[in-house]
Parts: C-alpha cells; structure tokens; sequence
C-alpha cells in the first residue's frame, strides 16, 4: 500500500478506457477517444511499417489504422468479431488502434495509479503512464502521445494522403 502523504490538493481522477490486447488489459484516458469503432474493411498500403494495417474511410476521412500488438511486439491470434478500433488524437492527429476488445470504461483515482516498475523504464517504458487495479486486474495505462517518434507519426500522415 502506499504511503499517503499529506497533500495540499485533493486527489483527482480519470476515466480511462479499457480494452484488452491478446489477454492483457490496456486502457487509456477517455478524453483522447474520439470513438470506438467496428473495424472496418482496411485497404493496405505497400512498403506501410510493419504496424501500419492501413487506412480506412471514416465519413470521407483517410483514417490510419494501427495494430497496437505489432507496435508492441504482443503475439495474438485475431478471429474474433470482438476486434474494434479506438480512434485517438495523437499530436493533432487522427489514428485508430485495432485492439482486440473494448472491455469497459472506469473511473480511476490518480492516487491509485502507480508508477511503471523501473524495468520497464526503457523505450517500452514511454508509453506506459502507469498501472491501475481494477476489481483485482491490472490495468495498464498508455500514454497515447508517447506511442509513435515524430517520424512515425510522419509516416502515419503520409498513409492518409495516399
């Protein structure tokens, strides 16, 4: 448990939303979700990064659509009609995350969220903001504006243009 310290400001909270990549638990802070689709049929793009599924057409809008388990190296095997996309806004950028699952959205105090063990400080360790329990799970939870380098991101706004 943690060792709560006096605090001058009153703890505050986030609602993250929850979704499941292979059998792990993943969420990030609702306010970047701009909906959560049905994955669509995705049109490929040639000599596209290796997490690059494609783009889609979102109301007359190219639309990135990124594999979050490629871009995290997660082994998964995707028959499901479960498999959705949480379209973010990364840096001004609209992207969708194929994910497995959406789970659920819950509401998470600030002071319940700890910090990612110095393990994972590394390269990995960027993207995650911290770790929640949530009804004895784990929950990690992604820094969305940490996932992509500035030339990834590049990359992802040429897919839209071509």
């Amino acid at each position: 448990m943690r060792n709560k310290e006096s605090k001058d400001k009153s703890s505050s909270s986030i609602q993250i939303v929850c979704f499941k990549i292979g059998k792990e638990e993943y969420g990030v802070d609702i306010l970047k979700v701009q909906e959560i689709l049905n994955l669509p049929k995705i049109t490929t793009l040639p000599k596209a990064s290796e997490f690059i599924l494609g783009v889609i057409d979102l109301r007359g809008k190219i639309l990135p659509i990124v594999d979050l388990s490629k871009r995290f190296g997660i082994e998964v095997n995707r028959t499901s009609n479960a498999t959705r996309s949480i379209v973010v806004k990364i840096k001004g950028k609209e992207v969708g995350l194929a994910i497995d699952s959406v789970s659920h959205v819950v509401k998470v105090e600030s002071d319940d969220i700890e910090p990612p063990p110095a393990i994972v400080k590394g390269i990995s360790g960027r993207y995650i903001v911290g770790i929640a329990k949530v009804s004895e799970e784990f929950v990690v939870i992604l820094d969305i504006d940490q996932i992509f380098s500035a030339s990834e991101l590049s990359a992802l706004e040429m897919s839209r243009k071509k």
